[in-house]
């Protein structure tokens, strides 16, 4: 019975990290984790959610049970404003009451931030947009399709397009601006896109945020069970938005996507601009050892991974490699050794890498540099 009690203990107590400190892996450890980045904190988020207060399948609370699961730093349960199709089972004309439970919920942990957020739900255009860091979400109810944007912006609302490559509002699943948008982007009533929702992702949506210079944003836009949509026990995950803020707090956060500082974690690959994208996956990757094989010019290179990111990456150096084609991949919180023929013997070179398994533009991948210094 002790040694059980001892193994729960230690269990919950993963659950609950420092901010910045990396978990201790193991086979079935599900907390999602990526470093820090100079000057920023890397908060994980999930700002498009579901309950039963509107058509979701689960209770408030298993929201936030989920999001503690995951080690995720804040959510939000944007419930449709309009579309309630449970209003007979579980009549609630309080459109803030699953934002209160939740937030009640998630009191004691002090590293669970929940936001208070709704799925503004019309038909194309607009379409659906999620309006977060708002006040009240009953004040918006208002029948005027651009009017409900402006009062979710005199809430202070950040507001942005959800699933727009949705093939019940676009048959061919292509992410595709309307006149209307453009107005509400003119006006400053629309401030983000969804590169990724649920189990999709749109290069198209990517490009109208680079165009349009909107925030980058990834959600699961859960309605079931976050284990059983994104085969969490075999090892899957659901997607995020990763937030570069200054702090761990509700206005931090809130700063950070206004300054469209984000990156979308979608299928173990990164999505986002270079200038976020780049420090992160300088952060994760990291050179723990490099020396030379006795007398030979062939260099033994330890790259380690620390984030939960898989690293495709593809050989652009001079080099080629003893024991490796050109194209690598390192799992996350694992680690391999390249055999690095430098034909020399040499102090210090660098390996230049495009990652495939990130996303600058479509089909555009970044590139990174490893610098190495061998030891004497």
């Amino acid at each position: 019975m002790t040694i059980r009690l001892c193994f729960i203990l230690v269990l919950a107590s993963a659950a609950h990290l420092l901010p910045g400190q990396m978990p201790h892996r193991h086979a079935f450890d599900r907390a999602i984790y990526f470093p820090d980045v100079p000057g920023y904190k890397t908060l994980k988020c999930d700002f498009h959610q579901h309950t039963v207060f509107s058509d979701g399948s689960v209770w408030p609370d298993i929201r936030v049970e989920e999001a503690l699961r995951d080690s995720l730093d804040a959510i939000a349960l944007t419930e449709h404003l309009e579309y309630q199709p449970h209003r007979a089972d579980i009549p609630h004309p309080d459109r803030n009451r699953s934002f209160e439970l939740a937030e009640q919920r998630a009191r004691p942990y002090e590293n669970l931030i929940v936001v208070h957020g709704s799925e503004i739900t019309r038909r194309m255009p607009p379409g659906h947009s999620n309006a977060i860091f708002i006040e009240d979400a009953n004040k918006l109810l208002i029948a005027d399709s651009v009017e409900v944007f402006r009062e979710a912006k005199r809430q202070g609302a950040f507001v942005f397009w959800n699933h727009p490559n949705w093939v019940a509002h676009r048959k061919d699943g292509v992410a595709t601006m309307t006149d209307l948008h453009r107005y509400l982007i003119a006006e400053g009533l629309l401030d983000g896109i969804e590169v990724v929702n649920d189990l999709t992702y749109s290069d198209e949506a990517l490009q109208i945020a680079l165009d349009y210079n909107l925030t980058i944003m990834g959600t699961s836009d859960i309605h079931g069970l976050v284990d059983w949509q994104y085969n969490i026990p075999q090892g899957g995950h659901r997607p995020i938005t990763l937030v570069f803020a200054t702090e761990k707090t509700p206005a931090a956060i809130r700063e950070a996507l206004f300054e469209r500082r984000t990156v979308a974690y979608f299928n173990h690959t990164l999505i986002g601009r270079e200038a976020y994208l780049r420090p992160l996956m300088e952060a994760s990757l990291q050179v723990r050892q490099a020396r030379y094989q006795g007398i030979t010019s062939i260099a033994e290179v330890v790259i380690e991974n620390v984030s939960d990111a898989t690293y495709v990456l593809a050989n652009d150096s001079p080099y080629s490699f003893h024991s490796n084609t050109n194209v690598l991949l390192i799992k996350p919180y694992s680690s391999i050794t390249l055999e690095v023929k430098t034909l020399e013997q040499l102090s210090e070179f660098t390996l230049p890498f495009t990652v495939l398994s990130a996303v600058i533009a479509p089909k555009k991948h970044p590139q990174i540099n490893l610098h190495i210094t061998v030891e004497p």
